[in-house]
């Protein structure tokens, strides 16, 4: 049998993560009390829920506080024979700010002493426990709710799978670093095509980006160091049991540098990687409906 373990700041879109598992035909329960989970495992094993893929709880600041400060040691004495995984979702501030804004709904740390935005910070340290043991975190900041139900059909759709998972992620800095990101590369020293006339709107997929920093020395230098540091170092991660790994690959505006070169490591990785994912963020965003 499989657990997952579902948590996360407020707003970040644990139920929507929760019902996609259900509908993909895991056993859910939210707001279970962590005290709680050892004696639903027990009765989970009956015969009468073999037909359920796994189990997927949510378990988050909605707790006790003593509850929270319980879990690490209920997550460690689990059955061996049970696998488990924690995974991890959170979003920018401003980003929960806006959805709680939209929404009207009050956060569950919030009352009369203490704002909404007091509330989002105090929710990092009453579950940092949990968010230093995940398999996997997603930020959510810039997706929408059918982007994160695909984002969790795909990490964990189909079960438990062989080998690490590796995604590499291009982004721009000027929106910010990833959450999630495991390993940050930074692609800022490569001429710009944004200020080549003519380059300015296409990306880094597009033939023109490709040819400008391909004539530039440089970009096959960055590209062979960062392939020969992830050739050397993935598989320590994958050897310390680490289930997932984002390989982030920043630029200005993430439209140009980055993705070039995230698609050229992906390039070079994918005949070693037997799970590897890429994605472009800003370029999602530009897409989102």
């Amino acid at each position: 049998m499989k657990l997952i373990v579902i948590s996360g700041r407020s707003g970040s879109g644990k139920s929507t993560a929760l019902h996609q598992l259900e509908d993909q035909g895991y056993y859910c329960v939210d707001n279970l009390p962590a005290g709680l989970l050892p004696m639903l495992l027990e009765q989970l094993e009956q015969n009468q829920y073999a037909g359920f893929k796994g189990i997927a709880v949510c378990i988050d600041a909605r707790n006790s506080p003593h509850d929270l400060d319980r879990l690490h040691d209920v997550l460690e004495n689990l059955p061996s024979d049970l696998h488990s995984e924690v995974l991890f979702l959170d979003a920018q501030d401003a980003i929960l700010t806006k959805r709680f804004s939209e929404t009207r709904r009050r956060h569950p740390l919030s009352n009369d002493e203490r704002s909404l935005s007091e509330a989002i910070h105090a929710e990092i340290d009453l579950l940092d426990a949990l968010s230093s043991r995940a398999d996997l975190v997603i930020d959510t900041s810039d997706l929408n709710l059918y982007d994160l139900r695909a984002v969790i059909d795909r990490y964990l759709g189909s079960g438990p799978k062989e080998g690490m998972s590796v995604l590499v992620e291009s982004f721009g800095f000027k929106r910010g670093v990833p959450l999630d990101a495991d390993l940050i590369f930074d692609a800022r020293l490569l001429p710009n095509p944004h200020w080549v006339s003519g380059l300015r709107h296409q990306t880094g997929q597009d033939a023109g980006v490709v040819t400008f920093l391909e004539s530039h020395p440089q970009s096959g230098a960055l590209i062979k160091d960062i392939v020969t540091f992830l050739e050397r170092w993935l598989p320590e991660y994958h050897r310390s049991q680490r289930s997932y790994v984002t390989v982030a690959i920043g630029c200005t505006g993430g439209q140009h540098r980055s993705v070039y070169v995230a698609e050229r490591v992906f390039a070079e990785l994918k005949p070693s990687q037997s799970r590897l994912q890429i994605r472009h963020r800003e370029l999602a965003r530009q897409t989102s409906p």
